[in-house]
């Protein structure tokens, strides 16, 4: 079991980079952040891009891998975004997780003054995000022509430092895109029901996903994914406790889960908690690791 930390991108560098560094010498296996332009209730807060975030936080770390939670289609375009891809890779020497997703509802969706789409029409534009990202990090010279996105003879040198990409880790909880995860994924990562209040009920529709997912990977004639768990949708905030903590990696071993992503405790709202049981819990990484 690998096991990662979520850092938002909401304080200025010269705070945030202390996190960072502190995320690697507790020995998380991987760092993350967000992903968006402005999230939820946080919106008319402090908020910077994931993608310089992630490029300052690759000077700062030695060998944790870094990740995007999740690059959204709402305002990223393959071709400009495989070029920060790539640079991010070089800068981190390799150590970029490319998380991705369909880009959902709300501020994000909004911001640019975008027609809004359907779900479905947000699956094609993942399907199309996603594909042509693909060819991307791995071809040279592209052209592609979809309902979403074009590219004309894109250029792709030196190419990524991880070959043959670094891991594209796919968000998907509907059928359309778990397909869409075991076709193109090195990893599938899931949040489980969305707005679930009890705990119970919410590991209930994280194993029916992995079920679902392991369906999916038969079907596109693969054996394994790598397989991510975001274990604060829960009702139950993973780092409220040390035992809290300890009883979510359990459970998403037992449902047959690589890896799980905890957040940094916050002072108030979202994720609010202690970073004293942070610390607690680094101290017990090697045991949870190994189970």
């Amino acid at each position: 079991m690998r096991i990662g930390i979520v850092i938002l991108p909401e304080e200025r560098w010269s705070s945030a980079r202390h996190r960072w560094r502190r995320a690697e010498e507790y020995g998380f296996d991987h760092a993350w952040t967000y992903d968006h332009l402005g999230w939820r209730d946080l919106v008319d807060g402090p908020w910077f891009d994931a993608v310089a975030t992630l490029t300052a936080a690759a000077t700062v770390t030695g060998h944790i891998r870094l990740g995007t939670f999740v690059a959204s289609p709402n305002f990223r375009n393959p071709v400009h975004f495989a070029r920060e891809v790539l640079a991010v890779d070089d800068v981190s020497g390799g150590r970029l997780l490319l998380g991705v997703g369909a880009g959902g509802t709300g501020f994000d969706a909004e911001v640019l003054g975008a027609a809004p789409l359907t779900p479905r029409e947000r699956v094609d534009r993942f399907t199309e995000f996603v594909e042509l990202l693909g060819r991307l990090l791995t071809e040279d010279h592209v052209s592609y022509a979809g309902a979403y996105y074009r590219a004309v003879d894109a250029r792709t040198l030196p190419g990524p430092v991880q070959q043959p990409r670094p891991p594209l880790i796919v968000a998907a909880n509907g059928p359309r895109s778990l397909s869409l995860a075991a076709r193109h994924g090195d990893g599938w990562v899931t949040t489980g029901a969305q707005s679930v209040e009890d705990e119970d009920a919410w590991w209930r529709s994280v194993r029916e996903a992995a079920e679902r997912f392991g369906d999916a990977l038969e079907r596109a004639g693969r054996t394994h994914s790598d397989r991510y768990l975001n274990l604060d949708s829960s009702p139950v905030y993973s780092l409220s406790s040390p035992q809290a903590f300890e009883d979510a990696v359990g459970r998403a071993r037992e449902l047959g889960f690589t890896d799980v992503m905890a957040h940094w405790p916050r002072a108030a709202s979202w994720y609010a908690g202690d970073e004293k049981v942070l610390e607690t819990v680094a101290q017990m990484l090697p045991r949870l690791r190994e189970g």
